[in-house]
């Protein structure tokens, strides 16, 4: 009863005139950015934190919860209508989305994304309402030994999972706890890494970082492949008529439901995020549609139900580690906890505690910002199919313009503008040779962390290393660690033989084509 009436008092909050303009306006405008082609939550987030500087931490919270949601619903249009997923979470909406708009069913194929991703949405932040705050008086009773094997855990399945290569996960892990170790020492007070440059003494900004890697890098690869000509952008047929027929309706509302009964647990751990999800979801569908899979590959609206169900409902999952233990799973749990950071909170078991009133706001404004997204893009969706026609160029220069102002807002030093610009150049490069950016920030966040929680257990045992590992908890997530990364891979294999199927029924498809036409 503690958890519904602080839960009431966040809704009381958020029920603020002011408030819910706030939450509009993360709404609209992290769908307005997420619909860009090429631009996925992550890089929303990032691109859009400068824009919070100016607000008090509950306002700001607020906003960005708006953009986590809009900018996950603003994937599935650039998907369906563009085949251009913002991220692999994206990729399986694309596949059977974009045949669905070919065929003239794009209305009805946002419909039901827009729908699921409020249902799932929905659905799993009640359960991000029960189950954050049983976690996080689990997580009191631990000790320093038990948080530094949890980050441990951490680095290794975000090194191991995210990405294609393990190697290259853990090489951009590296580079991330290198990072965080610029700066001056808190211990001994000497500065480490600096390389004589003063402005380096406090260490490097973790939201330049942030936005030099998941903007200005990916708005220079990007604009690095673009295509000249102009974007050929699917029309969506008008009319509330057009959305879904009851036969839609029948057929996506179990997808709906068994989306967000795979998305929720495997958000929750760090076991590859909303991407495994949706392909795990994409693969029971097609196991559970009987006569109806030859449809798949072809435009099957169960095939955009289940992932966008399974996609929102593992954003929501991964809150619970990010609120609760102060663990980013993702990258967009990565930004999320930038953004936190840029207030001075730190996500973790007191936050429930200490910040009770924001973190019941924000789960208030979760609710409120799900019913705003499918009330605001079902009518929007001509707006959003005018955004997708901005010009590349223009769009890829202003978003390297807005991250460069953002930089140096911050200190108001040129020095911030030239990391940027250097850790853009180092994302580029890590985009460009398969290197995968979210470890990177996520070493450089929980790096000092962890590095505080080491010292404190060797001081408690006086540099006696078995008292690491002596901890029930502690060795518990050390076995944890065999078996996470195992599932982890496991399921990456599974995700790799459901996208290989993906090809070949594709090119089924394409090579039976020509015989159709013939026998017309």
């Amino acid at each position: 009863m503690d958890n519904l009436s602080a839960l009431l008092e966040g809704f009381a909050t958020v029920a603020q005139p002011l408030y819910l303009l706030y939450a509009l306006f993360g709404v609209f405008v992290g769908t307005a950015v997420g619909v860009l082609p090429g631009i996925g939550p992550a890089m929303t987030i990032a691109l859009l934190l400068p824009l919070t500087y100016s607000l008090e931490p509950t306002a700001a919270i607020i906003v960005f919860a708006g953009i986590y949601y809009g900018g996950m619903y603003g994937g599935s249009t650039t998907s369906i209508l563009l085949n251009t997923p913002g991220e692999s979470s994206s990729i399986v909406t694309a596949i059977e989305g974009n045949k669905m708009a070919r065929a003239g069913r794009g209305a009805a194929a946002l419909a039901t994304a827009a729908i699921g991703s409020f249902v799932a949405g929905s659905i799993a932040t009640v359960a991000l309402t029960f189950v954050a705050p049983v976690v996080a008086r689990w997580a009191v009773r631990l000790g320093e030994p038990d948080y530094f094997a949890l980050m441990v855990v951490a680095f290794i399945t975000v090194g191991a999972l995210l990405g294609s290569s393990v190697p290259r996960g853990l090489a951009s892990l590296s580079l991330g706890l290198f990072l965080g170790l610029v700066g001056t020492d808190t211990l001994t007070g000497q500065q480490r890494f600096t390389f004589g440059v003063p402005a380096l003494a406090d260490g490097i900004d973790v939201v330049v970082v942030a936005v030099g890697l998941f903007a200005v890098g990916e708005a220079l690869y990007v604009g690095s492949r673009l295509r000249h000509g102009p974007v050929r952008v699917i029309p969506v047929e008008k009319g509330w008529r057009t959305w879904m027929k009851p036969a839609d309706w029948r057929r996506s509302w179990k997808p709906w439901l068994r989306g967000t009964a795979i998305g929720f647990p495997v958000g929750t751990i760090p076991a590859g995020g909303a991407d495994v999800a949706t392909f795990l979801s994409y693969a029971a569908e097609r196991r559970l549609a009987g006569p109806r899979r030859d449809e798949f590959g072809r435009g099957a609206i169960e095939g955009v139900a289940g992932p966008e169900a399974a996609n929102n409902a593992a954003a929501s999952g991964v809150l619970v580690p990010l609120l609760t233990l102060g663990l980013p799973t993702t990258a967009t749990a990565a930004i999320i906890i930038v953004a936190f950071q840029s207030y001075g909170i730190q996500p973790g078991p007191l936050l429930l505690q200490s910040e009770s009133s924001l973190v019941w706001a924000l789960v208030a404004s979760l609710y409120i910002g799900n019913l705003m997204l499918v009330v605001l893009n079902l009518p929007l969706v001509g707006m959003w199919v005018r955004v997708l026609q901005i010009p590349r160029h223009y769009l890829y220069a202003g978003i390297i313009l807005f991250g460069a102002l953002g930089s140096y807002a911050l200190n108001f030093s040129p020095i911030d503008v030239l990391m940027l610009l250097a850790i853009g150049l180092v994302g580029f490069f890590m985009r460009r040779y398969g290197y995968p950016v979210a470890p990177m920030v996520v070493g450089m966040i929980l790096g000092p962390m962890a590095e505080d929680r080491l010292r404190r257990s060797l001081a408690i045992s006086q540099g006696d290393l078995t008292y690491l590992v002596t901890s029930p908890f502690a060795a518990f997530a050390y076995a944890a660690i065999v078996v996470i990364v195992a599932a982890g891979l496991w399921l990456r294999r599974r995700e790799r033989r459901v996208n290989a199927e993906l090809e070949q029924l594709a090119e089924d498809v394409r090579a039976a084509a020509p015989t159709q036409e013939v026998n017309r």
